[in-house]
């Protein structure tokens, strides 16, 4: 490239990467990623660092694994004075603009750090962002008697009914489109990142119907010892009470709200083409993390899974004259994403950190790339008290973390070509064989044939957590600095105190 190139920046919530058609989902109808995947590269090895929102978010956009600098809850997102890249980005020239509002990725000032304009021109009149309205839904009618507190725990609203709800996405799909129909000078970035497929699991028509029941396929069962979290959320949700119908329910609407998501994106792609930057203009699509989606009898996320279906992750890089690779299954984490961006645009990132840039497995695939892929969670047991507190419908989830501490306990996982391995604090190791096992499914961790697998993995992981442990800052402070204490043998005086 002899030019710099914009960056529509695209992040969904809680997208699997098996819900993409380009990711190897045969009855998904995704044809605007389909299409974004064709023309560019999608890393089907790509995985997040964390399987929750905030923590996520803090990491792929610094650069640091979320224990590097203690982003792990959501009451720890990027600090004013911790760096990021859309800062860097500002910093060098770029024009930053973020559609819509997302308060769990920055602290207090460091918003205003890193962007140049950020919020709603539409504002959603329904959603968690959107002072807690709910848009009108109905539920199906199924065929079996279904407990209506089931659909609650299980986070599903059904169809949604107000024609005229404007909710997050759509607001902020709005507010890009107008952002796009007057841009700023190039270079610029736009960051949209979008609430679906998070739950609730609702969606208006046409995407509400849009997918067969029968044809979404079951959830994954699993087999051999499972972390203890996996039968507390089924004993505190109740999940058990769910019917394959029922999942199929949920799976399907799921599946619609990813049919809408693609259509954003769609939507997002015209609005660069008419301001006639297409041909200028990277796109970046990825996920924070995934969702259980009924497999293994459970639902949504919890702060130390680490299950493929909720690390693995669809990172798509397409346009600006990068090459058209297709599928590439090179070991990706989330934390390269940015990197890359800051290559292709010529900029030096301006702090340590532990991404690596793909723009020479984008020129090509044979490169090579990454042996292994981390991701993280949990807790220790004592920190318990500042777990967070939810009301409904995260109150059972929070109860279970309190009461149960240990089924929220630290936990990390390394990824090679082949093997998962997963070092749990409290609990037994996991091992799975995605060659054989690509849900990750059927653990076979203590097999007396596979202890030479788990050896090399956990010296890994070991590697890993010591070289990443922490950073220098990018500026020593002056080495015993004069302190201005009083004269010994003098009492010190409040300024302006009287006699």
């Amino acid at each position: 490239m002899t030019y710099r190139p914009n960056f529509l920046v695209v992040v969904a919530d809680q997208l699997r990467a098996d819900a993409v058609g380009a990711f190897g989902n045969p009855s998904a109808r995704t044809p605007n990623l389909d299409r974004l995947a064709a023309t560019g590269t999608a890393f089907t090895n790509a995985y997040a660092q964390h399987p929750v929102c905030s923590p996520s978010r803090a990491s792929f956009l610094s650069g640091w694994y979320p224990h590097t600098a203690g982003h792990r809850t959501f009451g720890t997102p990027l600090r004013a004075d911790e760096p990021n890249f859309l800062r860097t980005l500002k910093e060098n020239g770029y024009h930053v603009a973020w559609a819509g509002d997302r308060g769990d990725t920055f602290g207090p000032g460091a918003t205003e750090l890193s962007v140049h304009e950020h919020g709603f021109g539409t504002r959603p009149t329904s959603g968690r962002w959107a002072g807690g309205a709910r848009a009108a839904t109905e539920l199906p009618r199924m065929r079996s008697d279904v407990d209506p507190d089931l659909w609650d725990r299980l986070y599903y609203h059904g169809r949604v009914v107000d024609d005229g709800d404007i909710d997050f996405d759509e607001a902020a799909v709005r507010t890009a489109e107008e952002w796009l129909a007057e841009p700023p000078d190039e270079p610029w970035v736009l960051f949209a990142p979008l609430v679906a497929p998070h739950c609730p699991f609702r969606a208006p028509e046409p995407w509400f119907s849009l997918h067969d029941r029968d044809s979404v396929g079951d959830p994954v069962p699993g087999s051999g010892p499972e972390p203890a979290y996996l039968q507390g959320i089924r004993d505190y949700y109740g999940t058990d009470r769910a019917t394959p119908e029922v999942w199929r329910e949920l799976r399907a609407t799921y599946q619609g709200m990813v049919s809408r998501l693609d259509a954003h994106v769609g939507r997002l792609l015209d609005g660069v083409d008419r301001a006639g930057a297409a041909e200028r203009t990277v796109t970046v699509f990825f996920s924070d993390h995934g969702e259980y989606l009924g497999d293994f009898g459970v639902v949504e996320k919890w702060p130390s899974a680490l299950h493929s279906c909720i690390t693995r992750d669809p990172v798509i890089i397409s346009g600006g004259g990068l090459p058209a690779h297709g599928t590439v299954d090179a070991m990706v984490e989330l934390i390269d994403v940015f990197p890359t961006v800051l290559d292709l645009a010529g900029v030096q990132p301006g702090h340590h950190h532990f991404g690596r840039s793909l723009l020479p497995v984008l020129r090509d695939p044979a490169a090579g790339h990454r042996e292994y892929a981390f991701s993280e969670g949990g807790f220790l047991a004592e920190e318990e008290p500042k777990f967070e507190r939810s009301g409904f419908p995260y109150d059972r989830k929070t109860a279970l973390q309190h009461e149960r501490p240990m089924t929220v306990g630290k936990a990390a996982a390394v990824r090679d070509g082949r093997w998962t391995y997963v070092w749990r604090l409290y609990e037994p190791a996991e091992l799975y064989d995605r060659s054989a096992d690509p849900h990750e499914a059927h653990n076979l961790a203590g097999r007396p044939d596979l202890a030479d697998v788990e050896a090399r993995l956990s010296g890994v992981l070991l590697r890993w957590l010591v070289e990443t442990a922490d950073t220098l800052p990018e500026q020593s402070d002056t080495r015993m600095p004069d302190v201005d204490l009083p004269t010994p043998g003098t009492r010190s005086r409040k300024a302006g105190s009287a006699r």
